[in-house]
This record gives C-alpha cells, structure tokens and sequence, in this order.
C-alpha cells in the first residue's frame, strides 16, 4: 500500500447537523475510556507465518491449506507473509495483473479474508510477488512506511532477479520483509553474494524519517537464493536425501558457507535444515530432476553480456526485443544442453534481530525494548507439485511490548440518530496525531480482502458534524447500503501515514431496529 487509495468523488454533503450537547460527548468519552482497552492491552505473542514458493509460472492449485497451516487446531496466527518467484510475467499476464488482481493474490484474499486477515501491501516486480496479511485488530499498529523494487538482472535494468521490499512500523517497531530471487546455477555463487549485497545496499530511505535497514529490529528475508551444494557428486547427494542424511550436505551447502565467511551474512538466522533439498524436481511430481543431457556451457548469457551495452544504447523497444527473443533461447538452450540438476536447498528463509549476537540461540532477545523471537517451525511441503520447486514455510512466535499501545484514532459507531439512514460516528485523536483533509473513513464488511474493499465512505472534513477537545463526529449516510446481517467495522485511513490508523469493534446496521438509550435517544444497535 504504497499510495493512499482514491475513494470516489463524494457527493452531497447531507443534510446540516447542529451542535450536540454535553451529555453526548461525556457518554463517548466514558465510552473511549472503557472500550479503548480493546486496543491498549499489550500483545504478549503475534505468531507470524512465512511462505515462499517459486511457482514457475503456474496458477493457484485448489486446495493451499496446508501451505497456509489452515488445517492446524489453535494456531492462532496473526500474519502472513507470502513471496512468490517466478509468477507468469508474459506480456498478456502483466497487463492483466495491471488493471486487475493477479490471480495468486486473489486466491489469498479468497482463503484468507473469511478468517479476518486483510491484504495490508503488497509489491510486485515482474515475477516476484510480496504480500503482507495481518488480522483486522492489528491494523492500526500496522504502518506502511515504503515499499521497494531493487532489479539485479542484466546488470540492474531487468527486474527477472532481484528483490522487492515491504518496510513497515509494527507496534512502533522498525520491520524489513525482502522477498528475492538471486542468480541461478552452481558456478554463480559470486553473483548470488554480490546481489544479496546489492539489494541490502539499496535498502536505503532518503528523505523520509527511516533509520538504516541495519537499524531496524527485525529483517526477514527470503526467496528463492538458488544456492547450491558443492563438491558432492548427484549420486551422493541423492543417496544421502534419500537416506534422510541431511548433515552430510549441510557443510556443503553455499549459503552456510557464506555464513562463516561473511560478518554481515552471518548476522541473519536461519532454522535447521531438516526438511529434503526443495529443487530440482521434476513438474507435476515428488521425483528429482530426471532429465538426461549432457553439460554444455550457457552461451545466450555470455551473449547477453557482450551485446547488451550496445543495445542499451538504442532505444529500448529494440532492447525489449532483443531480451524476448534471448529469453526464449536461453530457455530452449538451458532445456536441450544442460544436465540433471543436483537437488539443493534453493529455497531459504533468514532472520536478523537487531543487536544480535554471533551464536545462533533458538531464543533470541533485543535489551531494550522488550522483544522476542522464537522459531515455532521451518517445512517444506512436499505435496505441492505444480513447480520443479517446494514451498517452505517458517512460523515465528513474536513476543513484544508495543511501543505504540493505542491506536492514533479510537473510532466508534454511535450518536443521535435524527434521520433514519444517517448514522453518527464519534472519534478521537492523539495529540501527535496530524490529520489530513484526505484522511477518510471506511465502512466496511468484516471480512474485508484489503483497504480499498469499502462498501462506502466519508471524508472526515467534509463530513464533520462538531469537534471539541480532541472529540470528532461525522455522519455517514447509509441510504444505499442493503441491509444484511452482516456484521460491519470502521476503519479510519490516514493518507498521510498511508495505513490504516484506527478501527471500530465490529458491529451490525439494522434499519428501522432502533433502540432507546437512558436518555430517551434512539441509536443504532450495536
């Protein structure tokens, strides 16, 4: 959620209200005093869940429960968040996705919108995909701060490889989730460490009011790192998978090599290995690469390098050209020359918590301020056989003390009700809370997929009945709302902070069902 969402032009203002009178502002401040601590209540543990999965190029299958550990009794998670590499990226497909979901996060929304999870972001360059779903009560400590597309393919002007970037506030938490895709084959070793530097390096924040990614107290990184295993023939490699004798590969594995090389690199944490190499597998199956051809040496992308910096100098639909047509001999070649992949451990997921030390504790805690992270489980998921890669999947148990332990808005929805379509909701403010003359508030199902899902909205200016001491009120017409017993919320949306800052407790609209308050007043029924 890069970019505050654009409500619809708002058209009659309504009819005009008149001031209220004290007793209805003491009720609602009694009422923020009580019900706020829906919100302020510290959050012990948020139990996060991580996917990544190259898809190569495949649609959704019909059943991702598994994946999504929906199958699982009292899991009780908070937040997902999902990387794909290599979705369909085809010119057709790239347009599509353009003006409307692609499929992949449609089919998240669909399994996980029932369960009160919202899409709060999500980036996109070319094939990689990441996503960010968090359940509703958390939205208002969920704050979008950039999101990021860093290309390293062809000499960082093609975005085939490289990473993309959701870096967000979390409870008052600096948080970084990179889901990448590094340079393939056993040779590139190099490439894939000097692109994992390349990435991190662009992780910066200038002009905005962001500290360093290395000052942030929790990075995830993941995605298909193509790292491989040295040295061990496929025969051993494959006896040793079979045998269940994953020890014997670890040492050989490129990337825990990297890590007792590489001071930064080993900062990030990863969970034991004890899952079956995730690549390469033959489609549609739980075999490994069962190809047989002999080895040859990739002679398109040596031709890239030697004829891309002429071409860049063109103009780039000759470029774009050029690269199509590489592309698909690069892919007829890699098909026809070269020999069965060793099965690897493609497909990684790492942490780093700020401050941390060198040792790889299963528990590992900040000083100060209070924040822990525990690694609950790390899979693969064998059953998935629609790409020559298995998803693998990480759940972590964060404990933390928010920092921000109120939401910036306390929102309900109450008030007179002079006219029978016209609802009244108050709201307060922070004191450092600066509102905008774009902030609007959402009505919303529960069960929204994401923040542009309203079923209608106000803008607070333009619809604001009075304002006294921090207390706002604004009334919402709900005239073309069908009635339904389903149950809504409120959701104010700060354009400037472009997250979601305050949410209501849900609640239900019955026209004409309207009750009588102490006072004699009628209000809806909550």
């Amino acid at each position: 959620m890069s970019a505050a969402p654009v409500p619809p032009a708002v058209g009659s203002c309504g009819p005009a209200w008149r001031s209220q009178n004290g007793v209805e502002i003491s009720c609602f401040r009694n009422k923020v005093r009580r019900k706020g601590l829906w919100f302020s209540a510290p959050v012990p543990i948020t139990s996060i869940h991580v996917v990544t999965w190259n898809v190569a190029s495949a649609a959704p299958p019909l059943d991702l429960g598994d994946l999504l550990q929906l199958n699982k009794d009292n899991l009780n998670l908070d937040m997902y968040v999902i990387g794909l590499q290599e979705m369909n990226c085809g010119i057709m497909s790239l347009l599509s996705d353009t003006a409307f979901e692609d499929p992949w996060s449609s089919f998240f929304m669909d399994v996980l919108s029932p369960l009160s999870f919202v899409k709060v972001s999500s980036v996109r360059m070319q094939g990689l995909l990441l996503l960010f779903f968090a359940k509703h009560q958390h939205l208002p400590f969920v704050q979008i701060l950039s999101t990021k597309s860093t290309p390293t393919g062809l000499f960082g002007y093609w975005g085939n490889k490289g990473g993309v970037t959701i870096c967000l506030k979390l409870y008052g938490y600096y948080v970084s989730i990179i889901n990448c895709h590094l340079p393939p084959h056993m040779a590139n070793n190099d490439q894939r460490l000097e692109h994992f530097d390349r990435i991190l390096e662009m992780q910066n924040f200038e002009g905005q009011d962001i500290p360093n990614i290395l000052e942030h107290d929790f990075i995830l990184w993941f995605g298909d790192m193509n790292f491989r295993i040295d040295d061990f023939g496929l025969h051993f490699v494959r006896e040793s998978i079979k045998n269940r004798c994953y020890s014997d590969l670890w040492e050989k594995d490129q990337l825990s090599i990297a890590k007792r090389h590489d001071p930064l690199l080993r900062e990030f944490q990863e969970g034991p290995l004890l899952f079956p190499p995730t690549y390469k597998f033959d489609k549609n199956s739980n075999n490994y690469d069962t190809r047989e051809f002999s080895p040859a040496h990739m002679l398109p992308e040596s031709l890239a390098h030697t004829m891309l910096p002429a071409l860049l100098s063109r103009h780039s639909v000759l470029f774009l050209l050029y690269y199509g047509c590489l592309k698909r001999l690069a892919l007829i070649y890699d098909h026809l020359c070269e020999k069965k992949r060793k099965p690897a451990w493609t497909d990684r997921i790492l942490w780093r918590l700020k401050r941390q030390p060198q040792a790889n504790p299963p528990i590992q805690r900040l000083p100060a301020p209070h924040f822990c992270l525990s690694l609950r489980s790390y899979v693969s998921h064998m059953m998935y056989c629609i790409s020559d890669h298995k998803p693998v999947t990480s759940t972590f148990d964060l404990e933390l003390k928010p920092l921000a332990s109120a939401p910036l808005i306390t929102l309900i929805p109450e008030g007179l009700w002079t006219m029978e379509n016209d609802m009244l909701i108050s709201y307060s403010l922070t004191p450092d809370f600066l509102s905008s003359p774009w902030d609007w508030i959402g009505l919303y199902k529960v069960g929204l997929r994401h923040v542009n899902d309203y079923v209608s909205y106000v803008w607070v200016r333009d619809n604001q009945v009075s304002f006294s001491d921090g207390l706002s009120q604004v009334y919402f017409n709900t005239s073309n709302i069908p009635e339904t017993e389903d149950q809504f919320l409120l959701c104010y949306y700060s354009n400037s902070l472009h997250s979601v800052v305050g949410i209501s407790k849900p609640f239900k609209i019955q026209p004409g069902s309207l009750v009588e308050d102490p006072l004699g007043e009628a209000q809806p029924h909550l």
